[in-house]
């Protein structure tokens, strides 16, 4: 079991748990993985369609997806991502478009041009800041983007951190994601103590190479440690890459397991 360090007095939900829902972090194009684009709409299923901007990220099973057509939005709009993201919009799925952030080194104006077309091109609801900066000198920078984005389309802003950042991050977005690697790290991960003062929702916990006999006890640590989004698969980095993205971009092979059992609680 995971080690945990919150402060005195902070304590999780009722039960020692924490109640989770699901955030995607991107699957391959839907013409190379349309079984992955089809699982997205069965985990829909429960969702209620929350078409206020504003409306908490948690809602239903589900609580978003990202889109990323080429590393961005792409030069124009892509034939197949079109219908894709209007099923998912139509079902209810919050559609984050994806923004690299090149850990704080691509211009202003390049990732403000890309919110844009995700914008006019797939009507997404918010964004994905892929490879977030963590430390504090980024911090004014990523505030301004996080600013000009929620002044542009008011909805949801997640930070692709994958790992804990300064603290001063969690007033620029509505959520940061904290862990982003392996099951082997994840099992014995820490939490910081400063995430204590936040509720569940602002965290997101991306998990994978996780046997399916291990998933309960994944979620369990995502409920402990306060995440209240987490993504949990079977699929696994590529080697040598550095970085966990590869695995996210087929379906777990748990994945209709994984849904039922978000939401309902996983006992001790």
């Amino acid at each position: 079991m995971s080690h945990l360090t919150r402060t005195a007095g902070a304590a999780p939900a009722a039960g020692g748990t924490t109640p989770c829902g699901i955030g995607v972090p991107g699957f391959a194009h839907p013409l190379l993985a349309p079984a992955e684009w089809a699982g997205l709409l069965r985990g829909a299923g429960g969702s209620a369609p929350p078409r206020e901007p504003r409306a908490p990220l948690g809602t239903g099973p589900l609580h978003w997806a990202v889109l990323d057509v080429s590393n961005g939005p792409g030069s124009r709009p892509d034939p197949h991502c079109l219908p894709a993201a209007a099923r998912l919009r139509d079902a209810g799925v919050r559609l984050l478009g994806h923004l690299d952030t090149g850990r704080g080194t691509r211009p202003f104006a390049e990732l403000l041009s890309d919110a844009h077309r995700h914008l006019e091109w797939y009507k997404t609801d918010g964004f994905w800041l892929d490879r977030a900066p963590t430390d504090r000198a980024h911090l004014p920078a990523t505030r301004r983007l996080t600013d000009a984005l929620r002044a542009l389309c008011g909805g949801p802003l997640v930070l692709g951190h994958g790992s804990h950042p300064h603290p001063g991050y969690a007033e620029t977005a509505d959520q940061l994601v904290t862990f982003a690697g392996s099951w082997a790290d994840y099992r014995w991960s820490q939490v910081a103590e400063w995430t204590a003062d936040h509720p569940p929702e602002r965290f997101c916990h991306l998990v994978h190479s996780v046997p399916r006999g291990h998933l309960d006890e994944a979620l369990r640590i995502a409920r402990w440690q306060g995440a209240g989004t987490v993504y949990v698969t079977d699929r696994r980095a590529a080697a040598g890459a550095g970085v966990p993205d590869g695995a996210w971009e087929s379906l777990p092979g748990y994945w209709d397991e994984l849904v039922s059992r978000i939401g309902t609680g996983v006992s001790e």
